[in-house]
C-alpha cells in the first residue's frame, strides 16, 4: 500500500538535496510535487492544500545543521505533519464500565463490514473478552450465514432471530448478552450499495435503542475520496466514534487514510490488512507515516513476530543448535513459524 505515493514523495524530495539552507525558493518546486502526489493519491483537495501550507510555514528559514541535509529536515517536517493529519495517537476502543460494551458497525455493502465484525470479535477474544456477534443484516443474501460461519470458526456465539426486524434483534441481543455474561456485543448492521434514507433511519433506530459505546464506520480504502465522503454522510446522521479502513493490503492510493480524520473529525481505530481473521491492526498514525515515507514499520513487524514467538520452543532450539542437533524438521518448523507472520514482502 502507499507505494505510488511513496515513490512520488521520494522524487519530490530529491529536488532540495544539496542545499545549505531551506528557503521558499528551493522548496517551492519540491512541495508542489508533494501536493501533486497527495492529490494523485486521492487526498481531499483542502486537506492537501492545508498540509502543504503547514509544511511550508514550518520549513522556511530552518537552518540545516551538522551532518543533516535539507531533504532529511523536510522529511522530518512532512512526517510530523502526516502524523498530526492522521490523528497523532492511537485511539483505543471505548469500553463500558459495568454492563456489556456495545459496538455498532455500519457501512456500505461490500466494504468488508461483516468480516470486520468477525475480526474484531477474534481480537477481543484474544484479549480475554467474551464477545457476542449480532446479525442485524437481514437483507443481504447469506449475510447471517456468513456471520455464523465466522463465529463458528472462532467458537463465538451469534444472536440471530428470524421474523424480527433489525431493531428488535439488536435490543433482544443485549438481553441475551447480559443473561449469558457476554461483555462485548458487536452489532453487524445492514449495508446498501448507496446511502439511502431507509438505511440511515434503520441504523439510527438501532443506535437509539442500544445506545452503543462505539459506532464504527467501515469503509473500503480502495475507494479513496468516495470513502471519505460516505463516512462524512454517516457521521452527520449517526455521530460516529471511529472509522475502520479495510483492504489496506491492496493497491490503495492512501487518500482515505490521509483525509478521513481531518474531514470526518473522528479517529481511525482499526485497519484491515488481509482476509484472515487475524489480519486486523490498531491504527497507529506514526507507523503509517513511516510506511508512506518509505521508512518501514519495524514496530509492527516486531509485534507480529512476538505474537508467533514461543519462548520455550526457542530455548529448546537454542540447546539443539549448541549441541549440533538441529535437523530438517526443526528447519521446517521455523519456516512454518515465519509463514504464520504473513508475506515476506510485508
Amino acid at each position: 500500500m502507499f507505494e505510488n505515493l511513496q515513490s512520488k514523495l521520494e522524487f519530490a524530495l530529491k529536488k532540495i538535496r544539496g542545499q545549505a539552507k531551506i528557503s521558499e525558493d528551493n522548496i517551492q518546486e519540491a512541495l508542489e510535487e508533494v501536493r501533486r502526489a497527495l492529490l494523485e493519491a486521492d487526498v481531499n483537495f483542502t486537506v492537501a492544500k492545508n498540509f502543504i501550507d503547514e509544511v511550508t510555514q514550518k520549513a522556511i528559514g530552518v537552518e540545516v545543521k551538522g551532518n543533516l541535509q535539507p531533504g532529511q529536515v523536510i522529511i522530518k517536517l512532512i512526517y510530523d505533519e502526516l502524523v498530526a493529519l492522521m490523528g497523532s495517537n492511537k485511539s483505543d476502543l471505548i469500553l463500558a464500565h459495568g454492563g456489556p460494551t456495545v459496538v455498532m458497525v455500519a457501512g456500505l455493502q461490500g466494504s468488508g463490514k461483516t468480516t470486520f465484525c468477525g475480526k474484531l470479535a477474534a481480537n477481543m477474544k484474544k484479549k480475554g473478552k467474551q464477545p457476542l456477534l449480532v446479525a442485524c443484516d437481514i437483507y443481504r443474501p447469506a449475510a447471517v450465514t456468513q456471520l455464523k460461519m465466522l463465529a463458528q470458526s472462532l467458537n463465538i456465539p451469534v444472536y440471530a432471530a428470524e421474523g424480527k426486524n433489525p431493531v428488535e434483534i439488536a435490543t433482544d441481543a443485549l438481553v441475551y448478552a447480559k443473561k449469558y455474561a457476554r461483555d462485548i456485543v458487536i452489532i453487524d448492521t445492514a449495508g446498501r450499495l448507496t446511502i439511502d434514507e431507509d438505511m440511515m433511519q434503520e441504523v439510527q433506530n438501532i443506535r437509539d435503542q442500544t445506545k452503543p459505546n462505539e459506532i464504527l464506520f467501515v469503509c473500503d480504502s480502495m475507494t479513496g475520496q468516495d470513502a471519505v465522503n460516505t463516512a462524512k454522510a454517516f457521521h452527520e446522521r449517526l455521530n460516529l466514534t471511529g472509522v475502520v479502513l479495510t483492504k489496506l493490503d491492496g493497491d490503495t492510493r492512501g487518500g482515505a487514510a490521509l483525509s478521513i480524520r481531518k474531514v470526518v473529525g473522528q479517529p481511525i481505530k482499526y485497519v484491515g490488512t488481509g482476509e484472515k481473521l487475524d489480519a486486523l491492526e490498531p491504527f497507529y498514525p506514526e507507523r503509517i507515516a513511516s510506511r508512506i515515507l518509505g521508512m518501514g514499520d519495524v514496530v509492527s513487524l516486531v509485534e507480529k513476530v512476538q505474537s508467533q514467538f514461543d519462548e520455550e520452543e526457542s530455548a529448546k532450539l537454542e540447546a539443539k543448535l549448541r549441541k549440533n542437533e538441529f535437523n530438517m524438521q526443526d528447519f521446517l518448523d521455523q519456516l512454518r513459524m515465519i509463514k504464520k507472520m504473513g508475506w515476506i514482502k510485508q
